[in-house]
């Protein structure tokens, strides 16, 4: 009797497919069971012409693809993390974090040039504030162009025989899951570009029932789960949760994992398994002209520590960093923003 297949929920776009289309091989190896895509229809991808902020953050890329989990039409769906929305649903568990891909930003100007390289008054394309803003603070003199559409029709804005941009920047993780990382003329460092919470990660989602029906299905997913990016990633969405922003917000984050220093010497030795879990976040008035940054570390077990839920490490280190951003005027950019 042949094995039912893994439904997995996705958009339609060549990059959604391809992530849902890896994640379903990993989880379904040696199982004996297949990976069916099951295409499902958002509103953001029905509208490709309005800023996101106007008809509600990333997150409109979510709602379809959850709906369809709960009616039973899939088994599981795949989203690019930093789409979710930061408010949890009770009928739905985030079960998977697979192994980040590489959270930076990609610049992809004409002619190979790098940001310092672009000319005075560039035209530079992105459908983030976030990284509008941070463009503009790096280059105030740069023209901040707004685009949307799949990752082919933002590049040949700036790559096209038609193009009419010098530049646009994407998600690095997206462009090297669809094999398109040769277009890459610059990774913007962190230090210039802090990423999006959650940016190259993806989230795996299914509700509670079809885990305790399937049991080969739970134990695939916890073999896919990567405890490094559930630990970096919870402390961002903590971040982001713990300072009201949305996933379109200019609010910028990012978490690693860092060695101790001196691991297991000392008055009060850390287990040779901890590491320091360093989180990064900024939020940026969208013209670049006021910033407001800061940093947070608290030591991390990967092997005893919770990862993620209410009152793990990597949640309280988000919060007490937003907590921090706020006392120094974070929630004023944010306002403005908002406004």
């Amino acid at each position: 009797m042949t094995a039912s297949p893994l439904r997995i929920g996705t958009r339609a776009s060549d990059l959604a497919l391809t992530q849902s289309g890896h994640v379903g091989a990993a989880v379904v190896e040696g199982t004996g069971h297949e990976v069916e895509l099951v295409h499902v229809s958002t509103h953001g991808d029905r509208d490709r012409t309005s800023p996101l902020a106007q008809i509600g953050g990333t997150g409109v890329f979510v709602t379809a693809v959850r709906q369809a989990l709960l009616d039973g039409e899939v088994d599981v769906v795949v989203h690019s993390w930093k789409d979710l929305p930061t408010a949890p649903l009770d009928e739905i568990t985030l079960v998977c974090t697979p192994e980040r891909e590489d959270p930076r930003d990609a610049l992809c100007a004409r002619d190979g040039m790098t940001l310092a390289q672009l000319p005075a008054g560039a035209r530079v394309g992105t459908g983030s504030p976030r990284r509008g803003a941070q463009l503009l603070r790096a280059r105030p003199d740069l023209e901040v162009v707004a685009v949307r559409g799949n990752v082919e029709t933002r590049l040949n804005r700036a790559l096209g025989t038609d193009a009419d941009l010098h530049a646009v920047v994407l998600a690095a993780s997206g462009l090297r899951r669809v094999g398109k990382e040769a277009v890459i003329s610059e990774l913007l460092p962190v230090e210039v570009m802090l990423p999006a919470p959650a940016q190259g990660a993806l989230a795996v989602e299914a509700t509670t029932a079809a885990i305790a029906q399937a049991p080969w299905f739970a134990e695939r997913l916890a073999a896919v789960d990567d405890a490094t990016t559930r630990a970096a990633v919870t402390a961002e969405r903590s971040l982001l949760r713990a300072l009201e922003a949305g996933c379109s917000a200019p609010v910028a984050a990012y978490a690693e994992l860092e060695p101790v220093a001196e691991p297991g010497t000392g008055p009060d030795p850390a287990p040779a398994a901890t590491q320091v879990l360093r989180l990064r976040a900024l939020a940026i008035r969208p013209d670049g002209t006021h910033v407001v940054e800061g940093e947070a570390r608290v030591d991390l077990d990967l092997t005893a520590d919770a990862l993620s839920g209410p009152g793990s490490v990597p949640v309280e280190l988000g919060r007490e960093l937003a907590a921090d951003l706020l006392s120094r005027g974070a929630g004023e950019i944010l306002a403005e923003a908002r406004a």
